[in-house]
């Protein structure tokens, strides 16, 4: 069986301390890639320097729409520059987070098309954060792909079902993170079950959203499994199967049969 964590942070502490065993107990259950996900320009020098060690770990160069204030002067190009290292396979995460508010509508909105018109211009997958924004969201990458088409992972997907249906039609890929998998997420369940298994990806975001039973403990790629197991139940299939098509799905998104 071959798992993906599709989305985690390997650079933040404290999973970067102990990175080694970190990646082993993720091996351990099946875990043979892992895209560790940009944040901003300091989380991207750790991502090389990690994706330099480890030969089945990719990065992604990405500004979180909380940082977007901070690179007001962040350009499509700089973006595009950082596309030269082989192993960096998606720009991202971007998007829009209107729940915290981190930054201000404008800058996240100016941030998230120049990362939208760098994934156009390099053919690359866009990783897009979306929280208390869908409206916003949808308008804009249903804009934009109308100008030139681009692919798109849904990142840590929380939305209605209208929501996914909506995204469904522009042609977006969904991950399941361990917030599938919470007690009160019966209505995010039911949105999982009704997205098509080819548009499915497994991930972790940890340190972050650790999966029951661990809920509320440091996550790290190794706790995926539970997210596996609990997909696989609403989805009446094994898990066998759904670690195959969530595998096979990451290899066509990012088109890493060209990579390894």
């Amino acid at each position: 069986m071959i798992l993906i964590d599709s989305h985690c942070h390997l650079d933040y502490e404290p999973l970067i301390q102990n990175l080694d065993n970190v990646l082993e107990r993720a091996n351990n259950v099946g875990v043979k890639y892992f895209l560790t996900i940009c944040t901003k320009d300091e989380s991207y020098k750790k991502i090389l320097d990690i994706i330099k060690k480890y030969k089945n770990v990719y990065g992604t160069y990405g500004i979180h729409p909380h940082e977007s204030k901070l690179y007001k002067n962040l350009s499509t190009n700089k973006i595009i520059t950082n596309f030269k290292n082989p192993k960096i396979i998606g720009i991202g995460e971007t998007g829009l987070d209107f729940f915290y508010e981190n930054s201000d509508v404008d800058s996240q909105k100016d941030c998230f098309i120049k990362h939208i018109n760098a994934a156009q211009q390099l053919s690359s997958t866009l990783i897009v954060h979306t929280r208390s924004a869908e409206k916003d969201t949808f308008e804009i990458l249903k804009s934009e792909i109308k100008n030139k088409n681009f692919k798109v992972l849904m990142h840590c997907f929380t939305g209605s079902k209208e929501f996914a249906h909506k995204l469904l039609d522009l042609g977006c890929y969904f991950s399941a993170s361990g917030i599938v998998t919470f007690k009160k997420s019966n209505e995010l369940s039911d949105v999982f079950k009704s997205i098509p298994n080819d548009k499915i990806l497994l991930e972790t975001d940890s340190p972050y959203l650790s999966p029951e039973p661990l809920r509320g403990k440091i996550n790290e790629p190794s706790h995926i499994i539970h997210t596996l197991k609990h997909i696989a139940k609403i989805k009446n299939d094994t898990e066998s199967n759904i670690s195959s098509i969530t595998t096979s799905n990451f290899f066509k998104l990012f088109d890493m049969n060209n990579k390894l």
